[in-house]
């Protein structure tokens, strides 16, 4: 990831890879299906609804418009910020011919949500966009101070609503489970895919063994910490151990069969960073 970062071609590459995606979710699983979830898009749909404009053709029109908002009323850098995206998702959209692959309604909803969730995810690790209606949002921030995931929803919600006018509360129902759907994918792969488990461990006496007989038999597959408790005597000494899934049942039994009445609590956490 930080090559693709630092190297502009690379950069350039994956942004258009993501831009590939979100066109593949419009075009295949919501505009076949005249579900409008938001975004600029969502109203190039509505369009296509009502008078039959093309969704790539009302997309570019509608991004062009924010970008020149943009340009007067966001700083210059940002303005170059979502130009590559900007004019470059309706382009793939227009190449893309808008096919319905699947016809279940509900299940093309469902696939296109989590589609466009790892798209906009995909440029969110390499600080792009696709533009269109996240302009108005840091338009709202710079001058209003309104916070950019608060008005971005309130737009989303917006476009889906015309849904009800358009294709009836099934289509808007739909597009309320896709942004729902799409927010909860995204949220889960910006705190990780690699998910670990943590183990908060209390023994009377076995810490230290249990910590040595951990990275003896795991070595790098495991961390382990250990947490003195207070100086006045009323804290405990606890264990942190964090370790992958498939380790995971093996270091429990390694830690009982040390101390059977040892106290283990775990969960699960998204990443590590030991500092080193």
């Amino acid at each position: 990831m930080r090559t693709i970062k630092t190297n502009a071609w690379y950069r350039m590459g994956f942004i258009t890879v993501a831009l590939a995606v979100i066109a593949m979710s419009i075009n295949m699983f919501f505009a076949p299906h005249g579900v409008a979830a938001g975004g600029s898009t969502g109203i190039a749909i509505i369009l296509y609804e009502v008078w039959h404009v093309p969704v790539a053709m009302s997309t570019m029109v509608i991004n062009v418009a924010l970008l020149v908002l943009a340009y007067f009323l966001v700083d210059r850098s940002t303005s170059i910020r979502i130009l590559y995206g900007s004019l470059m998702l309706p382009l793939i959209m227009a190449v893309l011919p808008i096919t319905k692959v699947v016809e279940d309604k509900l299940l093309a909803i469902l696939v296109g949500s989590v589609l466009i969730a790892v798209g906009f995810a995909m440029l969110y690790m390499v600080d792009a966009s696709s533009g269109g209606t996240t302009v108005p949002p840091l338009i709202l921030k710079k001058h209003f101070g309104i916070k950019t995931e608060n008005s971005l929803f309130v737009i989303d919600v917006a476009v889906s609503s015309l849904n009800i006018i358009v294709s009836g509360w099934e289509a808007f129902i739909l597009a309320a489970f896709s942004l729902l759907i799409t927010r909860m994918v995204m949220n889960y792969i910006a705190t990780g895919l690699d998910r670990k488990r943590m183990l908060h461990v209390v023994s009377e006496r076995q810490l230290p063994t249990i910590m040595r007989a951990i990275e003896s038999v795991y070595g790098d597959l495991v961390t382990t910490v250990l947490v003195a408790g207070d100086d006045e005597g009323d804290g405990r000494d606890v264990l942190l151990v964090v370790t992958d899934q498939p380790e995971y049942k093996d270091v429990v039994l390694l830690i009982h069969k040390l101390d059977s009445r040892a106290l283990i609590i775990s969960g699960e956490v998204a990443d590590v960073h030991d500092g080193q």
